[in-house]
């Protein structure tokens, strides 16, 4: 496996109108796409463009998502997980094993619509790191 570029960061918010807010007065973005929701994740989510990456904005759609969990914890929010791209999801889960690193679940589709794993924070210095499929043309 070998690290790919950064693709975004995921940054859990109790209010993505809220966090957007902050993004666009505070930091002038301007590239803001739509929220929408994935379910399958039990998030809502929003992308704001930098101009070398993302910001992942996660808001949960219920008490049993990930998410709410962390707000739990961290009631105003904050960074959730860093996503690096990777050729292979398959390969990577794989060699990530073979290593000795906890992947939690099997591979599924993500925001951007590719598939995704993460790697438990204990694997990697305190970090919760997503591995996402780099995305194919025109996603």
């Amino acid at each position: 496996m070998t690290l790919g570029r950064l693709n975004h960061i995921g940054v859990a918010t109790p209010s993505i109108p809220a966090a957007v807010a902050l993004y666009r007065d505070l930091l002038g973005a301007e590239a803001i796409g739509e929220a929408f929701d994935l379910p399958a994740q039990k998030v809502r989510v929003c992308f704001v463009d930098a101009p070398n990456s993302q910001i992942e904005l996660l808001e949960p759609l219920g008490a049993d998502s990930p998410i709410a969990k962390f707000l739990e914890k961290n009631p105003a929010g904050g960074q959730h997980h860093v996503c690096f791209e990777v050729a292979d999801i398959a390969a990577a889960v794989a060699d990530l094993t073979a290593k000795g690193a906890r992947v939690l679940g099997a591979p599924r589709i993500g925001a951007h619509g590719t598939l995704v794993v993460f790697v438990h924070p204990k694997d990697m210095g305190g970090v919760l790191v997503e591995l996402m499929e780099t995305p194919k043309e025109g996603h």
